[in-house]
């Protein structure tokens, strides 16, 4: 009797699942980064020194819009991610729309900075200040990754279209998007929500 053998191709070892896994494994050791920054900021926020405090100067209004904004950028990002690989011109706007609203909330975060710093308040003013800046600066710094992240996928998708490569490194990119989101609800409900009180 003849052994017949029939061979299924190994899914769990593709590039796609390779990559996929790596960046998931990347985006846990970003958590541990937040994770510890979080717990900074939670010993050093009230280290004055005789100074003000960072909470005393914060604008919920400001932080307040940043947060719709970003909330309406994840879900630029969730329609983008649903439209792989259905539609190129529309993924390429809700990518498109993404980039926008995270220029806009870069530019929130900027001018919030700017104006503590007009009032002669910077991450050397005293521990609360410093924990403060390195903490929505380290966020501030993964927005600005994302933005050219995304600005190097779109290109990509217009010259290559939708191959194996540019979808994946597309989800890669939502999944960073997401990860962003989270990180700043967590934020804004612990530095600007809770801290200010």
């Amino acid at each position: 009797m003849k052994n017949s053998h029939v061979s299924f191709p190994d899914t769990h070892h593709d590039a796609s699942s390779n990559t996929l896994f790596g960046f998931w494994i990347y985006l846990m050791t970003d958590f541990i980064l937040f994770a510890a920054l979080f717990a900074v900021y939670a010993v050093l926020y009230t280290g004055m020194e005789g100074g003000p405090s960072a909470k005393q100067f914060f604008d919920l209004k400001s932080a307040l819009a940043s947060t719709l904004i970003l909330l309406t950028g994840s879900f630029s990002c969730g329609m983008a991610l649903l439209s792989i690989p259905k539609k190129k011109s529309g993924t390429i706007a809700w990518f498109a729309l993404t980039f926008l609203l995270g220029a806009a909330f870069l530019g929130l975060e900027f001018a919030n900075f700017k104006g503590l710093m007009d009032k002669g308040f910077t991450w050397k003013t005293n521990a609360s200040f410093s924990s403060y800046f390195v903490l929505i600066g380290t966020h501030g710094l993964h927005i600005v990754f994302g933005l050219l992240f995304t600005l190097v996928f779109i290109i990509q998708l217009l010259r290559r279209g939708f191959t194996d490569a540019v979808i994946r490194r597309l989800t890669c990119l939502s999944l960073f998007w997401f990860f962003s989101y989270v990180v700043w609800i967590f934020m804004f409900t612990i530095v600007y929500l809770i801290g200010a009180n």
